[in-house]
C-alpha cells in the first residue's frame, strides 16, 4: 500500500476523468487509467499528461500487473441497466462487471469502487447484484450497494448513481458511506459567472429564474444521442430553469443577447453542472465533448466516496458501532 498521502488506483472505463479527478482529489494516484474512447483518452492526456492511459478494451489489461494495488475503480458501462435501454443486464455484451471481478481476482486490491446507473438497483436485477456480492465474498471482500444523489455532494443536479464499494474484510468495520455535505448551489448560482462573462445584461435576472438544481445531464452514445440535454421530460425541466435544452451553444450569451433570452448551455457550462472545475478541458468536436461530459461521474461524488475509502484503509475512520462484539454479515444488500 502507498504512503499516507497517496494511495494507488487502477481505474477502468475512466471516461473523460470525472471519477479520476475525484479520486485524485481524495488522495489516490493513478497507476493506470483504462478507456476505450479515443476522444476521452485525449481529454485524460490533455489534463493529466503524467498519467498512464491505456487506450483500449479493459479485456486487454491484466490485473496481475497491478497486484496489491490499493483501489480498483471504474464506471462500468450503463446501457445494460439503463431504463432508457433494453435492460439486458448480463446478456448485454457491454456488461463489464465480469471483467471488473476478473481484475479484482488478479490484482487483489484493498478496495473496490464501481458505479453505474440507478436502474441497476431495481428489483429486476436483484439476482445479478447478489451474484456480484457473492463473487466478491468468495475473493475475501465485503461489499455494499448504495444509491447516492450527486446533489447531496455539492453538484447542482440530482444525478442518482448506484455505487458498489467493497473492501477486504479487515477494513470493512471502518467503512462508512460519506455524509451529505449540504444544499448544492442552484443552476443559476453555478453558471452565473459564465453567463455574465461576456457582458449579457440579462445574467442577473436569469440567475434568479434558474433557482433550482438541474435534471440529470445525459451524454448519449456514439450510436444514439446528440448535443441536447436529454429526452422531452428533461428538456421541459430545463426550460423551467430558463435553459433551452434542445441543443448546446457554441458560446455563452454576450452583450448582444436580448436580456430576456432563454440561453442554451455550452459544453463548458454542462461540465460545471457535472461538478468539473473550470480548468478541466475536453477534446473533440462539440457532440463528442458533450458526450464525455454527460457520461461522466461527478468529481465531487467520487471525491466523497474516495475519501471514505481512504479513511477506512488508513484507519482514520471511526469504527462502526455495529461491529462491537458482533461479526459483520458477509454480504450487504441494497438499503
Amino acid at each position: 500500500m502507498a504512503d499516507q498521502n497517496s494511495l494507488s488506483v487502477l481505474e477502468i472505463c475512466a471516461g473523460a476523468g470525472g471519477q479520476s479527478l475525484g479520486l485524485e482529489q481524495a488522495g489516490f494516484g493513478h497507476d493506470l487509467a483504462v478507456e476505450i474512447d479515443p476522444d476521452a483518452c485525449e481529454t485524460l492526456r490533455l489534463n493529466r499528461p503524467e498519467w498512464n492511459v491505456h487506450e483500449g478494451d479493459v479485456r486487454e489489461v491484466s490485473g496481475k500487473d497491478y497486484r496489491g494495488i490499493d483501489l480498483l475503480a471504474g464506471g462500468v458501462p450503463c446501457p445494460p441497466f439503463s431504463i432508457a435501454g433494453k435492460q439486458l443486464g448480463a446478456d448485454d455484451e457491454r456488461d463489464l462487471f465480469p471483467e471488473a471481478i476478473r481484475l479484482v481476482r488478479e490484482a487483489r486490491p484493498a478496495a473496490v469502487m464501481l458505479e453505474n446507473v440507478r436502474g441497476l438497483s431495481s428489483a429486476k436485477f436483484a439476482p445479478y447484484r447478489q451474484s456480484i456480492l457473492e463473487s466478491l465474498d468468495g475473493l475475501g471482500y465485503e461489499a455494499e450497494w448504495q444509491v447516492l444523489n450527486a446533489s447531496e455532494y455539492g453538484v447542482p443536479q440530482l444525478r442518482p448513481r448506484f455505487i458498489l464499494v467493497g473492501l477486504k474484510r479487515k477494513y470493512m468495520r471502518r467503512w462508512h458511506w460519506p455524509e451529505p455535505v449540504g444544499t448544492p448551489p442552484t443552476v443559476g448560482e453555478a453558471l452565473y459567472p459564465l453567463m455574465a462573462r461576456d457582458g449579457w445584461t440579462g445574467a442577473e435576472e436569469w440567475r434568479e429564474k434558474a433557482s433550482g438544481i438541474g435534471p440529470t445531464v445525459v451524454g448519449g452514445s456514439r450510436k444514439h444521442g446528440g448535443p441536447d440535454l436529454g429526452p422531452t421530460r428533461a428538456r421541459a425541466a430545463w426550460h423551467e430553469l430558463s435553459v433551452d435544452g434542445r441543443g448546446l451553444a457554441n458560446a455563452g450569451p454576450n452583450e448582444l443577447t436580448p436580456a430576456d433570452a432563454v440561453p442554451r448551455l455550452t459544453v463548458e457550462m454542462a461540465a460545471v453542472i457535472q461538478g468539473f472545475p473550470p480548468e478541466w478541458r475536453f477534446t473533440g468536436r462539440k457532440t463528442a465533448s458533450y458526450r464525455q461530459v454527460g457520461n461522466a461521474f461527478p468529481p465531487p461524488v467520487a471525491r466523497a466516496v474516495g475519501t471514505s475509502i481512504k479513511a477506512a484503509l488508513h484507519g482514520t475512520a471511526r469504527l462502526s458501532s455495529s461491529t462491537s462484539g458482533v461479526q459483520l454479515p458477509l454480504l450487504r444488500r441494497v438499503v
